[in-house]
């Protein structure tokens, strides 16, 4: 083999950190973007944000009290009628005519929230911050010591309730609790029963129950004002049949217990009263909020698309470095440092115009879906939006991705209005989304003694042009969340 050097020319796509960052700006959802920028603001001095987040917030001082100061360390404006550090007093608001001229509505506080102003409720002028939720343990504990049971009993009762989940149920058996004991302590099978029993008839109603009939059944004992009959064959239905309650199987109950429809429905009002997770209250799992990124709003000529100001951060370069710089009295890093600023703000400016972009293709397309609701969506693909604004595919995959649009209708993802579809009998096309709020509307408005299957489902969406089976009813149902005809059955 022989070696030989040689020259070739070719062409190949490169992506610079310039586009990578931009391509990393745009997939990142609001919670993301403003982490990111965080990060980029604490590694970047020549970096600085506008909108800081805490100007408008509360601050307190060491003792509790809020701070009248603003936050950039000016001091207060005096109110009318006092005297300002020169001894003159304040009128009209501290502001002579020259002076409210120049100062807009912007610099004006009119939330309310002044921090220099104190209650009159409030001698101190300290703000009323909201307690700890008190979990499901504590208020077990709490009521444990106030029924005047010995320190052993307690104990054994504190040890049944470190064994309860976040729904209040005992799922450990009372065998392997008692197995875990020292000997020596010798803890007898029925002491442990005793404290159970305790726990039980503790508030809220079901806790300490073993099982879901087990909590229905607690709750249906201490339930004030149910005749006998029903109370007893409300037990009898949730310790041995509940399984056929739930699945509705009204015929084999009314054959097992000898009774009749009405027995069935008083008895089924007097379940429904019933709470199978009687610790859940007491969870301490916090909402997630969305915050959008589109605000749709009707206008005169139809709508009108508009970006969140909330979510859009306001960054600049910091005029002091980059003054320095100009004059060449700093490093050659922050030059480097500089041009990554600017890149960002420039990056960032093209990630909001871009969304903005594929928000107003979307409203243009589904109009109707704005004017009348899902029913008359129509269907959407990637591409279609992207040959309007000359982008590519993955470019509006990005940017729908974890993007939220708020409609008089509610908020949705940006992915929401795309869809495929379904061939209708006219020879069109209607979206699947459309379907299933159709499939909702239909169920919604059954006849509970007789509900509609997923064959009949499919007929009546016949009837209307559109072409589906069955087994499309039954998935879609099913991502509705909508139970099955024999789940949907009542008396």
């Amino acid at each position: 083999m022989k070696q030989s050097l040689q020259l070739r020319t070719s062409q190949h796509l490169a992506l610079t950190p310039q586009l990578q960052q931009s391509i990393r700006l745009l997939q990142l959802s609001t919670l993301e973007l403003h982490q990111e920028i965080e990060q980029i603001l604490h590694d970047n001095p020549l970096l600085e944000r506008l909108d800081d987040p805490l100007d408008r917030s509360v601050r307190l001082l060491a003792d509790g009290a809020i701070n009248t100061a603003p936050p950039n360390g000016e001091a207060p404006a005096a109110q009318p009628g006092q005297e300002g550090p020169d001894g003159a007093k304040a009128e009209n608001g501290g502001m002579d005519g020259e002076d409210h001229g120049e100062r807009g509505d912007a610099d004006m506080d009119w939330g309310g929230e002044g921090g220099g102003a104190r209650s009159g409720d409030d001698e101190d002028g300290r703000p009323q911050l909201e307690a700890d939720g008190i979990t499901l343990r504590e208020h077990l504990g709490e009521q444990i010591r106030l029924t005047g049971c010995s320190m052993r009993d307690r104990a054994l009762a504190e040890l049944v309730i470190d064994a309860l989940d976040d729904n209040g149920y005992l799922e450990e058996p009372l065998d392997e609790i008692h197995a875990r004991l020292p000997e020596e302590l010798e803890v007898e099978m029925d002491e442990l029963r005793c404290a159970l029993a305790l726990v039980q008839s503790l508030d809220p109603t079901g806790v300490g129950a073993r099982s879901a009939g087990e909590c229905l059944a607690l709750q249906i004992r201490r339930m004030p004002g149910v005749p006998l009959v029903t109370r007893r064959l409300a037990l009898k239905i949730v310790e041995g049949y509940l399984t056929w309650f739930a699945q509705r199987e009204y015929t084999k109950l009314k054959k097992a217990l000898d009774c009749d429809d009405e027995d069935l429905r008083e008895v089924q009002a007097v379940i429904r009263q019933c709470n199978p997770h009687p610790g859940a209250a007491f969870g301490s799992g916090v909402s997630d909020y969305v915050v959008p990124d589109v605000i749709v709003r009707r206008a005169k000529n139809g709508w009108a698309v508009s970006l969140n100001p909330e979510v859009m951060p306001k960054l600049r370069v910091n005029s002091l470095y980059a003054s320095l710089l100009k004059q060449g009295k700093s490093e050659s890093q922050m030059g480097a440092q500089l041009q990554e600023a600017k890149w960002l703000i420039k990056n960032m400016r093209q990630r909001f115009d871009t969304i903005l972009r594929v928000a107003e293709a979307i409203v243009e397309r589904q109009r109707n879906f704005f004017s009348h609701g899902a029913v008359a969506m129509r269907p959407l693909v990637l591409r279609e939006i992207a040959d309007t604004l000359g982008l590519h595919e993955s470019t509006i995959s990005r940017v729908t991705t974890q993007k939220y649009m708020l409609t008089p209708h509610g908020m949705f993802e940006l992915k929401y209005f795309f869809g495929s579809h379904v061939a209708t009998e006219a020879g069109g096309e209607a979206s699947s989304t459309a379907i299933r709020a159709l499939i909702a509307q239909l169920t919604g408005a059954e006849d509970p003694r007789n509900p509609l299957s997923d064959s009949k489902i499919a007929e009546m969406l016949g009837e209307q042009g559109m072409v589906i089976a069955r087994r499309t009813v039954a998935k879609y149902r099913e991502a509705l969340k909508i139970p099955p005809v024999s789940l949907r059955k009542s008396l």
